[in-house]
């Protein structure tokens, strides 16, 4: 694939520098990693070629100049064993005596070679053994054979043969007495040669390790005082940066990496600057769309309400007017337009609640979130009894301090009453029950109505939703109830959770943080169970219409 090429006037930053020996590398790295490689090779070679020559040394030592020196002391010991044969078969004549010496003679050829064969080369060498051979012939052919050929035993001594015999015996212990000692000079001086190979190894090793730690220290402050410096000045920028600070740039210093990232860095608080303003801009038009928007809905539903109340009013003087002459039809039409009016008159109020809810500032103070349940439950049990229903309220039995708007946390409460007994079956309960623990105070509102669909669940607290099976049942609502609850206590910093199961019911849970202080003890609430007659006094002036199914 073709990488396109940049425009002209553009620069790229950022980018992985240019490759050095086919790899990027630092313009500060390259040359430490080459001294150090270059080092560590010279250590290696110094190294490899010390442990050689101790080798060398070491195997010269053992393995040809040890072996030549024990085989010129067993070339003495075969001569003195031979010496002592002869002794032995003068004084006895026994053949024991020969067979000990021809023993001894027979070794002495292999020993005597081992020593020619190490001393070839070496002139020094050469001469002694030459020398110790000469006299080791002599004995043998002057004295030890012409001894052994004779007669032995008492008797057969001669002084004038015995004293040439030890004559010639004493040059023979002279000659190796003088090899010996070359042969001892050697190997002290080959031990002391593997000793100096292997000192000088160590040595070297050891100057070359203190040459690199200095190489090390010296490119490691280099690197601290170009490289470091600019990173931990970048560091810096980058916190300023996190911190929202204005006007921040980088320093463009150090080496080429590092200006790199400067530059990037640059670039980025640049686009960060205006994405922000970008930002600004956006936040103020949405607040402006926002204003615009409740100024709208408040404008119309105000500009609303004032026909309907017309409209209704008309309504209501027609039907007192013809409420003896109307035809069956013509009531039915009156009846559906008085309740779409109604439908209207609710929708509207409860866009103007939405409206306040999402806007106004809440003004909160101390309240008993018992009472706020209770008084709430009192507003739905007229409705609740025409139809059988008995709303319970089940409480700690004292007082429950929040910090809330009571009028708009009654309103929430009340959406959510008069939604589970609108949702209820006839004759079917709704309960309450108000539970604390761990500083927060959760009142469960659970009726046993026609619940919501599973597939429908995640949808509520969407403007204007209105669940399936109330659409089918023609149970009234504008789909704002839920949606009104969730944004009131939003503002009470609190949390709405539902679980339903279709045609079995619902359960809304409401949690608020409890206040350390108690209010003063509320008036005893009268008591909320089973259904009861309703007067005219206690009706409320609207039945609310708020959908719980809506969201």
């Amino acid at each position: 694939m073709r990488t396109p090429a940049a425009r002209p006037g553009t620069r790229q930053v950022g980018g992985t520098p240019p490759p050095v020996g086919g790899r990027p590398v630092s313009r500060l790295l390259a040359p430490v990693l080459a001294r150090m490689g270059l080092l560590l090779a010279l250590m290696a070679a110094i190294c490899v070629a010390g442990v050689l020559a101790s080798t060398q040394a070491v195997d010269h030592l053992t393995g040809r100049l040890l072996p030549a020196a024990t085989a010129n002391e067993d070339v003495l010991q075969d001569l003195t064993d031979m010496d002592a044969a002869v002794s032995a078969y003068a004084r006895s004549g026994e053949q024991e005596a020969i067979d000990d010496y021809e023993q001894a003679m027979q070794r002495l050829p292999g020993h005597e070679r081992q020593v020619r064969e190490f001393a070839r080369g070496d002139a020094t060498l050469e001469v002694l053994v030459t020398r110790q051979q000469d006299a080791t012939d002599a004995w043998v052919d002057r004295y030890a054979e012409p001894r052994v050929d004779a007669p032995g035993g008492p008797g057969t001594f001669q002084q004038q043969r015995y004293d040439r015999g030890q004559r010639l015996f004493d040059e023979v212990r002279q000659a190796h007495l003088a090899t010996h000692d070359e042969f001892d000079r050697r190997q002290r001086e080959a031990s002391s040669d593997a000793q100096w190979r292997f000192r000088g190894t160590i040595l070297a090793v050891v100057v070359l390790g203190l040459l690199g730690w200095f190489l090390v220290g010296r490119s490691r402050r280099r690197l601290d005082r170009e490289l470091s410096a600019p990173l931990l000045a970048i560091e810096a920028t980058v916190q300023r940066v996190a911190r929202a600070e204005a006007d921040v740039r980088a320093e463009v210093a150090g080496p080429r990496e590092v200006r790199a990232v400067a530059v990037a860095l640059n670039e980025l608080v640049e686009q960060q600057s205006r994405a922000r303003a970008v930002e600004t801009r956006i936040q103020a038009e949405l607040r402006a769309l926002d204003t615009a928007r409740d100024d709208f809905v408040s404008n119309v539903s105000h500009e609303l309400r004032t026909p309907l109340t017309t409209i209704s009013g008309y309504l209501e003087m027609i039907a007192e007017e013809f409420e003896e002459g109307m035809a069956p039809r013509h009531e039915r039409m009156l009846e559906a337009t008085r309740r779409n009016v109604s439908r209207l008159k609710a929708l509207i109020d409860d866009l103007l609640t939405l409206s306040k809810a999402e806007n106004r500032g809440t003004d909160l103070e101390q309240v008993d979130l018992d009472q706020v349940v209770r008084d709430a439950a009192t507003d739905v049990r007229i409705t609740a009894a025409r139809r059988g229903i008995a709303v319970t309220v089940t409480a700690p039995g004292h007082p429950l301090p929040v910090l809330a708007d009571r009028a708009m946390l009654n309103r929430a409460f009340l959406n959510v009453l008069s939604n589970a007994v609108k949702f209820s079956r006839d004759g079917d309960p709704v309960e309450v029950e108000v539970t604390e623990s761990m500083g927060q105070v959760r009142v469960a509102v659970r009726d046993h109505g026609i619940g919501i669909p599973a597939g429908e669940l995640e949808r509520l607290g969407t403007r204007f939703f209105r669940a399936s099976n109330a659409v089918h049942n023609e149970i009234a609502g504008t789909g704002l109830g839920v949606r009104i609850v969730q944004t009131i206590i939003d503002k009470h910093d609190g949390q709405v959770l539902f679980d339903s199961e279709e045609g079995e019911g619902t359960t809304v849970t409401i949690s608020l943080r409890l206040q350390g202080d108690r209010v003063p003890p509320a008036p005893a609430p009268t008591e909320l169970a089973g259904p009861a007659e309703a007067t005219p006094e206690q009706a409320p002036e609207r039945e609310p219409e708020q959908d719980r199914h809506e969201v």
